[in-house]
């Protein structure tokens, strides 16, 4: 939450002073007038004695201490009374009814210790006998509260006015999905300040709530009938307004919402939302993730900061879309050190100026731009900053371009994953965290078939007696990282069409990068060494799908304003990802989530032996020999022929262009 600035903070503490002091004037006034009152009327005196108006007078400073004392325990200067509710109007008649109480204990202590029989009290700080005090307590008790609720109704009825005065000419005519508390709030938020907002109906499955009203804005359907609704009362924007509602109903709602071409505003699940802040300013924007039909998964940070709190943490790829969240989601937990591994030094210094703005220039983050290919450097680095915990983000991951360039994938993500762990068994890191991918599972292309023979290294180096817990952490496709489906469709999209699709049947697991990174760190907690980590990421999303709802929330008609082109699958594409390979079975952890898929033993010396084989390949740079030595280090490795056809006709195309050269 943002800090007051000094002179926000010292303007609202005379505002609350000047209404507190104006409160304890109406008091105040509440308390003569009901002295007077009592006297001329309910005791039916033809005149007030002056020792009587002596006395009233002396008892007025008490008066106005209790009431004091009792609004300040209270708490009543502190309500912001355009946004009170009824229980603050109750805070009034407590605060009220203790004060009352207070003083007439005060005043009849005094009067039984110092009176004497029928004389007043000078000296008192109460009323005299002559004044009759229990009527005067009634009536102030009851003109107070009176006065004091007045005040609020007409200062509310005053800032409407004035606020109907700021309200925005163009408002936008809005449709409210749910009927509920929520709804109910977000209601009364919006007829209270200056909104663009301008509530037309509501919508609710409920059928008690049909036909009735809340707020002065009907139900005026079921959101079966969200598309008719918004057409029949010209609906320009949408508030989703049911945070409880279950996953498959959510995403339901929302796609018909997406689909109309309203501007949709989602409130987040009940767990996400933030306490003691307006409804309306948590509204954000529906996303693409929002249509994913589940909640993101919140994995905590149970045990988190035991193994992160003071320790030298590296991470390798930090300045990647993985990477760098990481370094944002780690800093919280305060390491002695972050240590930055990265071969791309513009991504690298975005992510190390925006932790030291977060966190003030002299934050232990440090940059160290080099590629983890480099045995040599990467030593240096180790014997310099001696990490304990590491996070291995660092790998080439796009799927086409590794198919036509093997050798690269072969050098950067198996050896410079080996160059990796080999420093980290030396240097005797605690914990190493390597980030993995479903494309691993029985790959069909030399970038998953890479990934699958770094798993292999870790489990192997596991199984050689190392005292790093070497663990991989598995996941589908991250939304909005770099090189990810959404950004490509967006700029797509941006340039009026066609979006690409590979294959109209093809579909994908997808999580949020946050999900991933959580999923990255709280791994770290269970990994013991050797595991595989993998995240419950319920049904698979059709790309076409995700196609046509990012379209509609770019506010565009899939194939009408935008066209969809299919494009036919890449090389090494499947049409659907796995998890988990057939000899892997699923351990349960103590997050229903996250699951551990088991251990498959190597013959470690055979698969060292045959590394080393694909070491000496690799830098002869024949692309037909790594990609036959890939499949022997993973026999789960199938590869289309088809696409080493396409790479060696490329190859001799360019041959025979230099030779004609």
């Amino acid at each position: 939450m943002k800090k007051l600035n000094k002179e926000s903070y010292t303007m609202r503490t005379m505002r609350e002073w000047l209404l507190f002091i104006l409160d304890l004037v109406i008091v105040a006034v509440c308390f003569l007038g009901s002295a007077v009152l009592s006297q001329l009327y309910i005791l039916n005196h033809p005149a007030i004695e002056e020792t009587i108006i002596r006395d009233i007078f002396i008892a007025l400073p008490v008066v106005v201490a209790c009431f004091f004392a009792s609004f300040w325990i209270f708490r009543v200067p502190k309500v912001v009374w355009r946004y009170a509710r009824g229980r603050d109007y109750l805070r009034i008649i407590g605060a009220t009814i203790v004060a009352i109480t207070a003083f007439a204990i005060i005043d009849q202590t005094a009067l039984h210790l110092i009176a004497k029989p029928g004389e007043g009290i000078p000296i008192s700080p109460g009323i005299s006998e002559k004044v009759k005090a229990y009527p005067v307590y009634i009536l102030t008790a009851f003109t107070s509260v009176s006065a004091l609720f007045i005040t609020r109704f007409v200062y509310e009825f005053l800032y409407s006015k004035a606020k109907d005065k700021v309200q925005p000419k163009i408002r936008k005519r809005t449709l409210i999905i749910g009927a509920g508390y929520t709804a109910h709030t977000i209601l009364e938020e919006i007829s209270r300040q200056a909104s663009i907002y301008e509530p037309i109906c509501l919508l609710d499955d409920d059928p008690d709530k049909l036909g009735r009203i809340i707020n002065e804005v009907p139900v005026v359907g079921t959101t079966a009938q969200i598309a008719t609704v918004v057409q029949k009362y010209n609906i320009s924007n949408i508030i989703f307004a049911i945070p409880s509602i279950d996953e498959e109903a959510r995403k339901r709602i929302l796609t018909e919402c997406n689909a109309t071409n309203c501007q949709v505003k989602v409130l987040p699940y009940m767990s996400e939302m933030i306490d003691n802040v307006n409804l309306t300013k948590q509204m954000r924007d529906i996303n693409i993730a929002d249509l994913l039909g589940r909640q993101q998964v919140s994995f905590g940070d149970v045990g988190i900061a035991g193994y992160i709190f003071d320790k030298v943490v590296m991470i390798t790829g930090g300045g990647g879309s993985i990477g760098s969240e990481l370094c944002r989601q780690i800093a919280k937990y305060k390491p002695r050190r972050i240590v930055i591994i990265e071969i791309y030094e513009n991504c690298a210094y975005a992510i190390q100026q925006e932790l030291l703005r977060t966190y003030g220039k002299d934050y232990p983050v440090f940059v160290e731009i080099v590629s983890i290919t480099d045995y040599d450097m990467m030593e240096v680095i180790f014997q310099q900053y001696r990490p304990q915990i590491i996070f291995h983000a660092a790998a080439h991951k796009h799927v086409p371009l590794m198919e036509t360039n093997p050798e690269e994938a072969v050098k950067n993500n198996v050896f410079g994953t080996r160059n990796v762990v080999k420093l980290a068994d030396k240097y005797n890191v605690k914990k190493f965290i390597m980030v993995s991918t479903d494309k691993a599972v029985n790959p069909t292309n030399v970038m998953g078939a890479t990934k699958r023979c770094c798993e292999e290294i870790i489990q192997a180096m596991s199984q050689s007696g190392t005292k790093t817990e070497f663990a991989a952490v598995r996941f589908g496709n991250v939304l909005g990282s770099n090189g990810s489906v959404i950004p490509l469709f967006k700029e797509q999209i941006a340039a009026g069409g066609p979006v690409t699709v590979t294959h109209k049947d093809i579909i994908r697991f997808f999580m949020t990068i946050p999900e991933a990174v959580s999923l990255v760190m709280q791994a770290g907690v269970f990994a013991k060494g050797g595991e595989i980590f993998v995240l419950d990421m319920g049904e698979q999303v059709k790309i076409v799908h995700l196609a046509e709802n990012l379209i509609r929330m770019m506010g565009y008609e899939p194939y009408k304003d935008i066209d969809i082109v299919f494009t036919g699958l890449r090389p090494g594409e499947k049409l659907y990802e796995e998890m988990l390979m057939n000899s892997e079975g699923l351990a349960k952890t103590d997050n229903n989530k996250i699951f551990i898929g088991k251990q498959v033993e190597l013959d470690v010396e055979e698969f060292n032996k045959q590394l080393d084989k694909m070491y000496d390949i690799v830098f002869t740079n024949d692309k037909q020999a790594i990609v036959d030595q890939l499949k022997v280090l993973v026999p789960t490795f199938t590869h289309d022929s088809a696409n080493m056809d396409k790479m060696m006709q490329t190859i001799q195309f360019l041959r025979k262009e230099k030779q004609s050269q």
